[in-house]
């Protein structure tokens, strides 16, 4: 990934995304022939000149100062991802571009036992790419058997959006599916030259419509918590609340576990995954 283009193909996504009502400016009578804020608004509004603003979105390699950065945030009102996102754009860690090792992350062994000890809710870890790196039992009863797969396969996005079991489990697909773009574009910002992000984004861009729009959106997302709601085959509807940890030893590992309401009807369809019926599914 170029960084200076990803800069300004995200630059021209967040202000065509704000309106000039938004940013307290006039509308122009509703005459405009594109949606959001002209180029020189922006640099107007960050209080740069509007030629060097050009130039960011059109690529151009600039050295990006972080009072620069901070005014073109509050200027394109991102949030705190979004802010995290455009810094690691404009400004790469210093050196050689870093090539991400090609094979599979590591799993500690103590987090391994800790999977196996959490035998009642699911649990995995998530590395780069959002590869499933290591799963207990119950998460693969929940979702999809990751062990069984080929070491390639065993990532999130993947199964959203090949696996043909995943639009019927989760009931709100669309909404989980974009999320999970939008964290595979966070992912690419800390990671723009990481070969096999690049042919999964490229596979995926071919084989399925919804995931190539959803890229081209832009959006970043980082999981921290929140609810899914599935339809699963056996266990049947279940609310779910996750909560993913990223991992102080390595912060491109985080731990996800799922858990129920406490005396919810979800709580006791986890107990019904976890019995031997819910275990043995394919």
């Amino acid at each position: 990934m170029d960084r200076n283009a990803a800069l300004g193909e995200f630059l021209r996504s967040r202000r065509a995304r704000i309106t000039p009502r938004q940013a307290g400016l006039s509308d122009d009578g509703g005459s405009r022939r594109v949606p959001g804020l002209r180029r020189e608004e922006v640099a107007q509004l960050a209080g740069m000149s509007v030629d060097y603003y050009v130039r960011m979105e059109r690529g151009r390699r600039l050295n990006v100062s972080e009072t620069v950065l901070d005014a073109l945030s509050r200027a394109l009102r991102l949030d705190p991802v979004e802010r995290t996102h455009l810094f690691q754009l404009a400004k790469p860690a210093a050196g050689r571009p870093r090539h991400t090792a090609t094979r599979p992350q590591p799993v500690r062994p103590g987090l391994r036992d800790l999977l196996r000890i959490l035998d009642h809710t699911p649990a995995l870890v998530l590395g780069r790419r959002l590869d499933v790196l290591a799963s207990n039992q119950m998460a693969r009863a929940l979702l999809t058997d990751f062990d069984a797969l080929p070491h390639r396969e065993r990532n999130l996005v993947r199964f959203m959006f090949c696996d043909g079991t995943a639009r019927s489990l989760y009931a709100h697909w669309d909404i989980h599916a974009r999320d999970i773009v939008a964290s595979l574009r966070r992912d690419a910002g800390r990671h723009p030259h990481d070969p096999l992000l690049a042919e999964l984004v490229g596979e995926l861009s071919i084989a399925d419509e919804d995931f190539r729009r959803w890229w081209a959106d832009q959006n970043v997302h980082r999981h921290t918590h929140g609810s899914k709601h599935f339809h699963h085959p056996i266990a049947g509807p279940l609310t779910l609340n996750y909560e993913s940890l990223t991992l102080p030893a390595d912060p491109d590992q985080r731990l996800s576990v799922y858990t129920a309401d406490e005396g919810s009807s979800s709580e006791e369809a986890l107990r019904l995954l976890a019995s031997p019926s819910g275990q043995n599914r394919s």
